[in-house]
This record gives structure tokens, C-alpha cells and sequence, in this order.
């Protein structure tokens, strides 16, 4: 089977579903990774998770960061490959690296020196449930080169229509993490007991495996990889495109994650039991915003190329396609949360005195389930036209106000809950207006004409010749 799709011809509705499914595949692992983390943290106990909890916003944080390179590199990389320039699409995923590696060492470093401000960040209250989330953010952010390296190795692979490669790699990295943790954390065979340390050990050993896979298949690649020359310092004007549409998702991602950590203080005022809510159900969440993100990202390189490629009447037909099967998705996610709450919640934590929170968190939540899948797809579409600030200026604001809404609603006889429902009642805001928003930009856009009809996503001269 061809790795490599062709975006810019033959059916929209083919062509990116058999980028997205292993996509959104890749996606749920990627979901799987985390929740296996979390069922067996969970068996330790309630004060682990709210160690992981707190120490986690910093990875979430990491993520906000790599997404500038990813960004950037995904969509520069779809574009200039629709045009059917591979050696320029090489030469922006080279930057995109640098950038990653770049950033990981420096967010690493800073996590490692300055892990106690950090954390106290939080205000936790547990002797033990403090240490414990120090050692694992110096572990887990410590070593957040493997992760920034994954992500944007996974935005080039999927822009050159090549999402195969990417589940793979996940897969891998999810069965080595299902393997490690009960050993690392319990301390089966000759290995001690590590509790939370072992959990990150787990997971860093698991992302050190995926880049490894990823630089395996890149040797492979005959279209991109072969161009690039990782120890050749690309052109500053790459770097500065790669900025200029990485970077409003970048500060969108990081300011959603600071809100994030300021909601989550606001959290622990109820106690280190409300963090483990929090962590908890945000993971079970993650099932429905993690594959929509999937989804996004291959809209995003179906887009990117057939707008590189001047297709321009296929760009709402793939975007349509997407939505169809977000909005099925983001329905099955909402009716799970809301009818099933308790049996999914109790496979990670047990205790009865916690169960209730969950139950509510879970229930309010998966109201805004469908329009947060909404949200994330066209925040996609968005960026695959290069367009990333107007879901990034959507998000910065609607998010933001989660602050003030969540401190009057606190006061209110829905206390804790009234948390949740901040977050909800801004999830629905954000992903109706982006939709009105595209629709809005489809429309300008109705009477382009398309400028290419050659349809190839790279031409067979500029493939790498084989040795």
C-alpha cells in the first residue's frame, strides 16, 4: 500500500479519510498513553494522581510550545509540496526540527532548575504528594526533547500525506508504556518500587523509542527526508515563516495552558482530591478532543496542499467531509460522558469519596464534547489555509474568560462544579463562532478559481533516487 496519499486528486472524501484514520488511530494511542498512565497511578492512590496532575500541566505547557514548529513546518511543508516543490518542503521541515530540538532543551533545563517554584505554584498540600510531582516534572519535562522531536516529525510526515508512518511510531511508544509502568511503578521483578518516578521513567522511555522509530522511517522516505541536511543551517527566511504561522497557535496553545494552571490552583483550594478529579477527568476527556485533533490535523494537510496546489474548489468539499464525521464523533463522546460517568471514571480512581466529583466533572463536560470537536477541526482547516490567527485570538479570548466566570460562579451554590461549567459554557462559545467564522471565509472565497490541474503532490523527478 502507498504510504504516501495523494491530497490534490481523485475523491476528497477518500483521499482524507485514509490520511485521517490513521490519524485519528494515532490519536487515540496517543489517549490509550496517557490513560494507562493514569489507571496505574491510579492504583496508587489519589495523592499520586494530584502529583501527576500538578507536574503535568508543564508537559501540557511543552506542548503549547512545540506546537510552534510543528505548526509552522506542517503548513509550509503541505504548501510548498501541493506546488510540487519537495527539496523546499525538506528544507522548512530541517527548520522545523531546529526549532524543536532548540526549544526542548531550553524548556527541559528550566524545568530541571526551577522545579520547586514550579510546583509550588499549585499550592498542594501533601508533603509527599509535593515530592512526588517534583521528580516527575524533572523527569518527564527534563527529557521533553523526545516529545517536541514526535510532534513535529508527526506534522511533516502527515503534510507529505504519509500518516501511516506516525501510528506506527505511536503504537510502538504505547505498547513499550503499557509494559513499563506496572514494572517501573510496583516494582515487579528485579526492578524496586519507583511509585511515581516510575511512571515518568516509563513514559520518557517510551517517547525516546518513538523518535527513534520516527528517524527510522525517515531514512526511508524517498519524497522529503532524503533532502534534508539536519547539520546544515537553513535559511532565516524559513524559520521566519515557519514563526509567523506557528506562532499565534503557539502563544493560543500556552496561554490556554497558563489559564489552564490558574483554573487548576483555583481547583486545589477543594482539596488534593479536586486536582486528582481534574487530572483524571481531563484524561477521559482527552478521548474526545485528542481525535478530533487527529482529524484537524489531516484537514489541515488536505487544505495546505490543495491550496499550494491552487485546488481551491476542494477546500470546502474536505472541510464539509471532516465535519460529517467530527460531529458523530463529538456526539458519541457527549453521550458517553453524560450516561455512562461512574463506570468510567471508577477504572482509574476507586475511592468512594472521590467518585461524586468525577461523576459531576464527567457530566459537565461532555456537554460541550460536540462543540469542542467542532472547535478543534476548524482551528485546523484555519491553519490549513494558513490562517492561524483567528482561532488562536477565538480560543485566547473565550478561554480567558473562564478565569472570571469560574470565581463568580464558585461563589454560587454550584461551588466546585461551577469550575467545570465555566469551562463548558466557553467550549460551546469558541466552536460555534470559528464555525460561523469559516463559513464566513468559504464564502469570500466561493468564486476563486482553481490554477492547477496537474494535480501531483510532488513530481516523480524530484523524488530522491534509491541507492
Amino acid at each position: 500500500m502507498r504510504k504516501n496519499i495523494d491530497l490534490v486528486n481523485g475523491p476528497v472524501l477518500k483521499s482524507l479519510t485514509q490520511l485521517a484514520l490513521p490519524i485519528m488511530a494515532t490519536s487515540l494511542i496517543q489517549t490509550a498513553y496517557n490513560l494507562t498512565d493514569m489507571l496505574w497511578i491510579g492504583r496508587v492512590g489519589s495523592n499520586a494522581v494530584a502529583s501527576v496532575g500538578a507536574a503535568g500541566m508543564y508537559m501540557w505547557l511543552s506542548n503549547g510550545l512545540a506546537a510552534l514548529p510543528k505548526m509552522g513546518g506542517q503548513v509550509n511543508v503541505g504548501h510548498v509540496l501541493g506546488a510540487g516543490r519537495p527539496k523546499d518542503a525538506a528544507n522548512y521541515a530541517t527548520a522545523a526540527l531546529h526549532i524543536s530540538i532548540i526549544f526542548g532543551l531550553v524548556f527541559g533545563l528550566v524545568c530541571i532548575l526551577f522545579s520547586n517554584p514550579l510546583i509550588g505554584f499549585f499550592n498542594l498540600t501533601g508533603h509527599q504528594v509535593i515530592a512526588d510531582a517534583r521528580i516527575y516534572l524533572k523527569i518527564t519535562c527534563g527529557c521533553v526533547i523526545f516529545s517536541f522531536l514526535n510532534q513535529t516529525l508527526t506534522g511533516i510526515f502527515t503534510a507529505a500525506g504519509n500518516s501511516r508512518s506516525s501510528f506506527m511510531a505511536t503504537l510502538t511508544g504505547l505498547l513499550i508504556n503499557m509494559i513499563l509502568d506496572p514494572v517501573l511503578i510496583f516494582g515487579l521483578g528485579p526492578f524496586p518500587v519507583m511509585g511515581v518516578a516510575g511512571a515518568a521513567i516509563a513514559t520518557v522511555l517510551a517517547q525516546a523509542t518513538v523518535t527513534l522509530i520516527f528517524f527510522v522511517f525517515a531514512k526511508k522516505d524517498n519524497i522529503i527526508f532524503c533532502h534534508i541536511k539536519l547539520f546544515r543551517i537553513p535559511d532565516r527566511s524559513l524559520f521566519s515563516s515557519i514563526v509567523r504561522i506557528g506562532f499565534p497557535t503557539c502563544i493560543q496553545n500556552m496561554i490556554f495552558t497558563g489559564i489552564s494552571m490558574i483554573i487548576a490552583r483555583l481547583v486545589a483550594g477543594y482539596g488534593d482530591a479536586a486536582v486528582a478529579v481534574q487530572k483524571v477527568g481531563s484524561q477521559i476527556e482527552s478521548i474526545s478532543w485528542m481525535t478530533a485533533d487527529g482529524f484537524a490535523a489531516a484537514v489541515n494537510s488536505f487544505l495546505a496542499q490543495n491550496h499550494g496546489a491552487g485546488k481551491y474548489s476542494r477546500i470546502p468539499k474536505g472541510y464539509y467531509s471532516a465535519m460529517k464525521v467530527v460531529l458523530v464523533w463529538g456526539l458519541f463522546c457527549t453521550l458517553l460522558l453524560i450516561f455512562l460517568p461512574a463506570p468510567v471514571f471508577r477504572l482509574f480512581i476507586t475511592e468512594a469519596d472521590i467518585l461524586p466529583m468525577g461523576v459531576d466533572y464527567l457530566m459537565i463536560l461532555g456537554v460541550s464534547q460536540l462543540f469542542m470537536s467542532v472547535e478543534i477541526t476548524t482551528a485546523g482547516a484555519f491553519a490549513g489555509l494558513g490562517r492561524t490567527l483567528p482561532p488562536s485570538v477565538t480560543s485566547i479570548v473565550l478561554t480567558g474568560m473562564r478565569i472570571p466566570l469560574a470565581m463568580l460562579l464558585i461563589h454560587t451554590p454550584l461551588g466546585l462544579n461551577g469550575i467545570w461549567w465555566s469551562i463548558t459554557i466557553s467550549s460551546i462559545f469558541k466552536g460555534i463562532i470559528l464555525f460561523i467564522w469559516f463559513r464566513h471565509l468559504l464564502a469570500h472565497r466561493k468564486n476563486y478559481v482553481d490554477i492547477s490541474d496537474s494535480g501531483k503532490m510532488y513530481t516523480e523527478s524530484s523524488k530522491c533516487s534509491k541507492i
